[in-house]
């Protein structure tokens, strides 16, 4: 009887939609078609491999006896007591969870839910302003905390208010003084934000019997999104291991603090530059890099640090907190992003929330067949921004309704009135499952990370219209590669918008570079969710993961870059050459002196 192991890592058998059909055991993909015969086999683990007969996939088909099946599948099972579970080693563990409102906390939750399939007990801090994160769920139990300003990232109507001005000075051709004022709004907003995001921090610790209750409690790791660094300030006072769910922390991207970042190969948050850059790009590059520094050091991190210095004491770094977390989970995939030097606790899990399209509803999937030869297209600007200043929102109307697609856009605000026949305006759409139907055919996006994201994992081209903060840098990556055409937004109109949508449609390139991004990102030896719940569950066994953290984050700056040692060096150099000089110039001297002693 032949036996076969079914590793995670075995190429999948392709659909003809050119998706991975799922396996048995796949749990987080569709589901297999039940059959009483072969019940628990579907509920297996994804990262465990199997041992299966062959013969076992006879039972369907009916060309195998009960007996025989039977035989096969206790055969099967035994085989199985022998390989070691996915959870080796770990005991039903305690997280404390510190997420960030929006389209953060969409990640988060799912690895709550994978935490808690896997027996995890979960307790997520959440304000009373929150704006997705729900009190109750089946996932975890939350703890409520009122702050006495709420976080302006949690009132939807900040970002539409700051964007509204930024389209407004970018289209009007305003002056420096005009972009100078509006700076100095995103720095005060900036502020703001941390200033009441640190506030959760202040009101948990000033409330004795909820620490003492978190204490008691006796949590195995705090699970935090460090964009906002409340979570680490709670994980030092409870001593506990930290792992970071991360794209982006206080000070920008990530890996600028955990890991090393050349910045003349490295772009750095808000240059707009790829990894190939020119004098011009580098010095650019550079300059953004230090106003980075700079607002971090004196717009974001007083906020933090006037809390450490009062609870923790002077010895006590805020920044240091921060490097020293156990494990960053980052939500980033190196075939999206440009490589750079990395570090042994980091752990990349770039599109894990990404799956296998599911079925349509019924109204929606009459909608999509209903486009005919021509397809779809697929228009969603995130969570962050309602909708976009009416006058943008006509322009891009208009040339919609000159395409032979069908468009599903989703749109909250007010409807255009030159809507074309061929959109349909939805308040909610099941993206993923739009992606990965065979008919779309461009995603005009905003270029969030979870939308772009999506789109590579179902290798949808995409035209890219960013709007704030990391969308810029998100579309630009894409771009690089072939795999999206870009807009600025503030210069959109019908000519423009229906062009773009005409070079991404007819342009062979831009799918056949987003399919083979697509293919890329999907061979992995492990689905990154997987991945992340292997690795926390490692920092649980372990107590943390000191042994994966460099202690460069200890280091005064001049020992880090070698300043010190430079310096000696040259001293040293500058002594020997010294020497050297001395002698031969006391050398030269003494012959000349004993020279004319011969003459005379």
């Amino acid at each position: 009887m032949e036996l076969y192991r079914v590793l995670n890592n075995q190429r999948r058998p392709m659909s003809n939609r050119g998706e991975e059909k799922p396996r048995i055991g796949d749990t987080c993909r569709k589901k297999p078609r039940a059959d009483p015969r072969l019940k628990g086999l579907t509920h297996l683990p994804r990262a465990q491999s199997l041992l299966i007969c062959t013969e076992c996939s006879r039972i369907k088909r009916g060309a195998m006896s009960s007996a025989g099946a039977w035989g096969c599948l206790l055969l099967c099972l035994s085989g199985l007591l022998l390989l070691p579970p996915f959870h080796s080693g770990v005991h039903a563990g305690k997280v404390l969870v510190f997420p960030v409102d929006g389209s953060h906390w969409v990640n988060m939750k799912l690895l709550i839910q994978g935490l808690h399939e896997r027996g995890h007990q979960i307790t997520v801090v959440r304000t009373a302003s929150t704006w997705y994160i729900k009190e109750e769920s089946p996932h975890y139990e939350s703890i409520t905390v009122a702050l006495p300003e709420a976080i302006n990232i949690e009132d939807e109507d900040f970002f539409v208010s700051l964007l509204s001005r930024m389209l407004e000075i970018q289209r009007a051709g305003a002056s420096p003084l005009a972009y100078a004022s509006f700076w100095w709004v995103i720095l005060n907003g900036l502020s703001d934000i941390h200033r009441q995001g640190s506030q959760l921090a202040v009101e948990m610790f000033e409330n004795r019997p909820l620490m003492d209750r978190l204490r008691e409690a006796q949590y195995d790791l705090v699970l935090t999104d460090p964009g906002l660094a409340a979570g680490v300030l709670v994980a030092h006072e409870l001593q506990l291991p930290t792992v970071f769910n991360v794209r982006w922390i206080t000070s920008g991207e990530g890996h600028f603090v955990v890991a090393p970042s050349p910045i003349s190969y490295v772009p750095t948050s808000g240059s707009n530059v790829s990894d190939r850059m020119s004098f011009a790009d580098r010095l650019k590059n550079a300059l953004q890099y230090l106003l980075n520094v700079c607002i971090d050091r004196y717009v974001v991190c007083p906020h933090y640090d006037r809390i450490v210095a009062k609870y923790f004491g002077p010895d006590v770094n805020f920044y240091h907190l921060l490097q020293a977390s156990d494990l960053w989970l980052m939500r980033v995939d190196f075939v999206f992003e440009f490589p750079r030097p990395t570090m042994p606790n980091i752990v990349y899990i770039g599109g894990f929330q990404c799956k296998p399209a599911e079925p349509l509803p019924d109204d929606l999937e009459a909608f999509v067949q209903g486009s005919g030869e021509h397809g779809v297209i697929l228009m969603s600007l995130g969570t962050l921004v309602k909708a976009l200043p009416i006058e943008i929102t006509s322009e891009i109307a208009a040339a919609f309704a000159r395409l032979p697609q069908r468009v599903i856009w989703r749109y909250p605000g007010e409807r255009p009135n030159n809507l074309g026949n061929n959109t349909l305006l939805v308040k909610w759409m099941p993206q993923n499952d739009l992606l990965g139907h065979p008919k779309v055919r461009a995603f005009v996006a905003h270029g969030g990370t979870n939308g772009i994201y999506e789109a590579l994992y179902h290798g949808v081209p995409i035209v890219g219209v960013p709007l704030l903060f990391d969308q810029f840098e998100n579309v630009l990556r894409l771009e690089v590669r072939g795999a999206a055409k870009v807009l600025d937004t503030s210069k959109i109109d019908r000519q423009n918008f229906w062009e773009a949508l005409q070079e991404v449609l007819h342009s062979p390139s831009y799918r056949e570079n987003m399919q083979r991004l697509s293919r890329l990102h999907r061979d992995r030896p492990m689905h990154p969710l997987d991945s992340a719940i292997y690795w926390t569950e490692f920092v649980m066994r372990h107590k943390g993961a000191a042994h994966l953290r460099t202690e460069s984050y200890k280091m005064p700056w001049y020992a880090y870059h070698s300043v010190d040692v430079v310096v000696f060096l040259c001293v040293v150099l500058t002594g020997i050459l010294g020497i050297v000089v001395f002698t031969i110039r006391f050398l030269c001297l003494r012959l000349c002196k004993r020279g004319k002693s011969k003459v005379e």
